[in-house]
């Protein structure tokens, strides 16, 4: 514990914390109406291209995404995105392509004293981890969701919506689970640790693969709405400029028209382009870790 207190203290760019039993702080508490949306990738400055990211096409063509190869210093106190407080219901939204079979966190929360209070964890199965300040609910009681796989090398947007005492799974906007989330009646996550993506303090299994999106926004309705512009997003990607729309308009008689309604010419090309993505690869692995692992 020693050890973990001074890593945290080079994290968060703080003394070395006390190492007292799990306490609230009063920055932490409170419903936190009105909190704006945290882009954490931002936060962890991810556009300026830090050591062990680059940039890589997203989920649709015009998308811009980051890939993520070898060890990266990706973290920041936590008071920094949320200087308010953590709120209590949430919804965590991403858009993501993991390395064929890993299995690693994607976010991790860490306490002033080195608590995992919360963390999403990909792969076979997705962990969802919650840890308020009265260290509830105790580890057999974290919510596991067996029967998914984000780690077969493809493109997911999962949202988390946690709201009372349950938390709710959507991925790709086809498949919902939800599990208890049996947390105190007012939860409190302290904000004067660190938050970190794609790794766990004094582990060994990382986050390798592509992030496009991961946003942290209060209340579950951004969670529950993430899917109603699916269908619109890559549209933009395929769609032509205003030039090459008018010319194409002057070659047709009205009857040939398409229907505004239906695009089935715009709607193979997507899954085309889509499915010739370059998935992530052990194209970089890390030193003595799977570097015979490759996409299916």
């Amino acid at each position: 514990m020693p050890q973990l207190s001074v890593l945290l203290a080079s994290l968060t760019g703080s003394p070395s914390p006390s190492l007292c039993p799990r306490c609230c702080h009063a920055a932490g508490s409170g419903e936190h109406w009105g909190t704006p949306p945290v882009d954490v990738l931002q936060a962890l400055r991810f556009p300026s291209v830090p050591d062990g990211v680059r940039r890589a096409r997203g989920i649709c063509p015009a998308d811009v995404a980051y890939r993520v190869s070898r060890p990266a210093q990706l973290s920041a106190p936590t008071r920094q995105l949320f200087p308010g407080g953590f709120p209590k219901d949430f919804s965590l939204l991403t858009v993501v392509r993991t390395r064929p079979g890993l299995q690693a966190p994607l976010l991790t929360l860490y306490s002033a004293q080195g608590v995992r209070q919360l963390g999403l964890e990909l792969g076979r199965p997705v962990r969802f981890l919650y840890e308020d300040q009265t260290g509830r609910p105790q580890p057999p009681a974290q919510p596991v969701f067996r029967g998914l796989s984000l780690a077969d090398g493809k493109w997911h947007r999962v949202a988390v919506a946690v709201k009372g005492q349950s938390v709710t799974l959507i991925v790709d906007c086809k498949k919902r689970i939800t599990r208890p989330l049996p947390r105190s009646a007012r939860p409190v996550l302290d904000i004067h640790g660190v938050i970190i993506f794609g790794a766990r303090i004094l582990d060994e299994e990382v986050f390798e693969g592509d992030v496009q999106e991961l946003v942290i926004v209060p209340g579950v309705q951004a969670a529950y709405e993430s899917c109603e512009q699916k269908e619109l997003d890559c549209e933009g990607g395929q769609r032509q400029s205003p030039q090459n729309q008018q010319s194409h308009r002057t070659q047709r008689s009205p009857k040939q028209q398409p229907s505004t309604l239906h695009r089935p010419q715009n709607q193979e090309p997507q899954r085309q382009v889509r499915e010739l993505s370059e998935p992530p690869t052990a194209a970089h692995p890390r030193e003595g870790r799977h570097p015979d692992i490759s996409p299916p």
